[in-house]
């Protein structure tokens, strides 16, 4: 293997572990807060995606596109909670994932009675189509980097919000003990439909900014949502900062697998949830139940 494709396989594998992050920071904060399975998370990255279509489509901007997009998923986020979610919060989790997975087939003929079951793709908007060179072979596209960009910037933010916010002390206090806080006088119910409207929205933004990555179709959140959950298990339930590093080691193992043993590719994250594992039960940066 040349430096180059080193270097290429390197920032591949990053730029992939970012988008992964996006959803997973979502999906394990709903979960360590809200204490729900939810199974509709990758098909709120679908729905990103086609709006990202859509709505670029119409308006020629994929930036259009995205500032329109992300309120609307805000706002289903907010619904979704509302009318469905919120009735989850004194069940067990069998109900969680029937609810959950009734919403996936929901959302799944909803998208196809809105966008056709036809294959679409986004273009790249032409400012980023270039590509820099890595070497004299390797090349590593623009758009590429401006996403890896914009989600590190998104996962500061998030660090920011939660660490030095009075919003991020709630979250943290309620993933803790959301009984103290609600006898603390917090409005427990609004900071759970602000939490998953959120939730929402990452995981939807993930799937706008990959949508010229790859071609929007009906069901693609579903593997999304597969490696997310692993993603989740090896950083720890409720851990943001273990969904970062989680994203990142299965990100890499799957970009360096397919070139280095393809014939195992598909195995390699799960060989690497299963090592955390055993090294670690609850990942990486899981807390242990009594101190929940």
């Amino acid at each position: 293997m040349t430096l180059s494709l080193f270097a290429l396989l390197l920032l591949n594998g990053a730029e992939y572990g970012l988008l992964l992050f996006l959803v997973a920071s979502g999906l394990t904060l709903i979960f360590g807060v809200l204490g729900v399975l939810n199974f509709a998370h990758g098909a709120f990255y679908m729905l990103g995606a086609y709006l990202a279509w859509w709505f670029a489509a119409r308006t020629g901007s994929l930036l259009a596109a995205v500032l329109i997009g992300l309120p609307v998923m805000l706002l289903s986020g907010w619904v979704v909670e509302r009318l469905a979610i919120s009735r989850l919060y004194a069940r067990d989790h069998l109900a969680h994932v029937l609810l959950t997975y009734g919403l996936v087939l929901i959302l799944g003929d909803l998208s196809r009675a809105l966008f056709g079951n036809d294959v679409h793709g986004v273009p790249i908007p032409a400012a980023l189509s270039g590509s820099v060179a890595l070497g004299e072979a390797q090349t590593w596209p623009v758009y590429r980097a401006f996403t890896s960009g914009v989600c590190l910037c998104v996962a500061f933010a998030i660090r920011q919000v939660l660490l030095r916010t009075r919003f991020g002390m709630r979250v943290r206090a309620g993933a803790a003990n959301p009984e103290m806080v609600e006898a603390l006088g917090v409005d427990v119910r609004r900071l759970l439909s602000i939490l998953f409207a959120a939730g929402t929205a990452l995981a939807a933004f993930a799937g706008m900014l990959a949508s010229p990555l790859t071609t929007v179709y009906p069901g693609l959140g579903d593997g999304v949502l597969i490696v997310s959950f692993v993603v989740v298990v090896i950083g720890g339930i409720g851990s943001v900062k273990g969904a970062f590093m989680g994203a990142m080691l299965v990100a890499l193992a799957d970009t360096f697998g397919k070139v280095l043993l393809p014939s195992l590719s598909s195995a390699m994250v799960y060989a690497v949830m299963a090592a955390v594992l055993l090294w670690r039960p609850r990942g990486l940066f899981g807390e242990p139940a009594e101190a929940r």
